[in-house]
């Protein structure tokens, strides 16, 4: 693919709003989870929460999409400058030509189950204020992103379980490879829930521990939210020392099951592979690999065969999610987040947590985060039913 240009990035999670909060928690290797206490959820697992989400209160034009997601959304938007930054595209190109790609995988749900204790106790019915179509609708988060800047150009949301948020760099990459925008907006929202805390759990996927990537005695992923979005326009001239790249993506389906991963890895190593071969690479140009290290026993091993018959054990790896939590359908854009930091700031981040690495897993997994002079990164979003997705990210030196 012809490299794109991130030029503008933010993530917020449970280490706190913006870059700053997210860049100090992995240099520091600190968690943000919690023992759970969300709404009235009766676990005994620990989770990511961001802070103040529901204290955020859309303007009174856009009240319509009130929901804890779009509350999400909205205070992500409104961090590390991004939403003028987005505003300045717009007036440089235009509100048809800013596409606008978000990924989420349950979006506004919560706001079904709040709903669904005030139905009408004869008929069942859900409360009139309830509208369906702009909060719980998968759609919903695109829709709202779409009013809160005004813009009239393509609008689309991607829902692929846990690789939403990196599958929508690829949609906007062809999008502008065609020609119907300018620039692209994209990202991904997911939002603490019942139906994501109780589900998993009932999957026996959650941990009682916070979830430890790669660990031998691994047992189950801390379920997070969070909010990350990037802007994605063509490079116009020879970029900067410093610019931040999307240099190739790759996306598989090996669709072995419902909810376990190939267990060699296989839709890992296609992605992987379709990745390096976007960006026209060799394995030896990744210089570090964001894992997708969820912390089931299943989704390690199946990933970490594949990043070592790719790459063997020379490339530094390490999974996040001990410190944000999964935070599902936004992980993908918000280890995308964490790979632009990386490579800005020459850092090696860490995994958190984990304390024993699984001798059966061959590959240079990292304890502790360390400065390392960085060119390019790879990020991995595996989800549910072998929906896979890569993306490589470089910086200009």
């Amino acid at each position: 693919m012809t490299p794109l240009l991130i030029s503008s990035c933010t993530a917020t999670t449970c280490l706190g709003r913006g870059n700053a909060a997210l860049l100090a928690g992995l240099r520091e290797g600190r968690s943000g989870l919690t023992p759970c206490a969300f709404e009235t959820v009766k676990l005994d697992t620990w989770i990511g929460e961001v802070a103040a989400v529901d204290a955020e209160k859309l303007p009174d034009s856009l009240a319509r999409y009130d929901c804890r997601n779009n509350r999400l959304a909205q205070l992500g938007l409104e961090v590390d400058g991004f939403a003028d930054r987005v505003r300045a595209v717009i007036v440089r190109h235009g509100k048809t030509r800013v596409g606008v790609f978000l990924g989420t995988s349950t979006a506004g749900i919560l706001q079904t189950e709040l709903a669904y204790r005030r139905r009408d106790p004869e008929t069942g019915a859900l409360p009139d204020d309830f509208i369906y179509g702009t909060t719980h609708n998968a759609f919903s988060l695109a829709g709202f992103v779409r009013a809160y800047f005004g813009l009239e150009g393509p609008v689309m949301a991607i829902s692929t379980a846990c690789s939403s948020s990196a599958k929508v760099f690829a949609a906007a990459a062809r999008q502008l490879a065609c020609g119907t925008i300018d620039a692209a907006l994209v990202g991904g929202v997911d939002s603490l829930c019942l139906t994501t805390l109780y589900g998993f759990a009932s999957l026996q996927l959650t941990s009682a521990t916070p979830c430890r990537p790669y660990d031998a005695a691994r047992n189950g992923i801390s379920i997070g939210e969070g909010a990350a979005f990037a802007l994605l326009e063509r490079v116009q001239e020879t970029p900067a020392g410093g610019a931040l790249l999307l240099l190739g993506v790759g996306e598989s389906s090996d669709a072995y099951h419902m909810s376990s991963p190939h267990p060699d890895g296989l839709g890992a190593r296609m992605a992987m592979a379709a990745a390096l071969e976007s960006a026209r690479l060799r394995p030896d140009d990744i210089d570090y690999v964001n894992l997708h290290g969820t912390a089931t026993p299943a989704n390690d091993a199946a990933e970490g065969k594949a990043v070592a018959a790719l790459f063997g054990d020379r490339v530094p790896c390490s999974s996040t999610k001990g410190a944000t939590g999964h935070t599902l359908g936004a992980a993908g854009a918000v280890e995308a987040v964490v790979c632009a930091l990386a490579l800005s700031n020459d850092l090696l981040p860490g995994g958190v947590n984990t304390e024993s690495l699984d001798p059966d897993i061959p590959v240079d997994y990292l304890l502790k985060s360390r400065p390392g002079r960085l060119r390019r990164a790879l990020s991995n979003s595996f989800g549910f039913g072998g929906s896979n997705c890569s993306l490589i990210l470089e910086v200009t030196r």
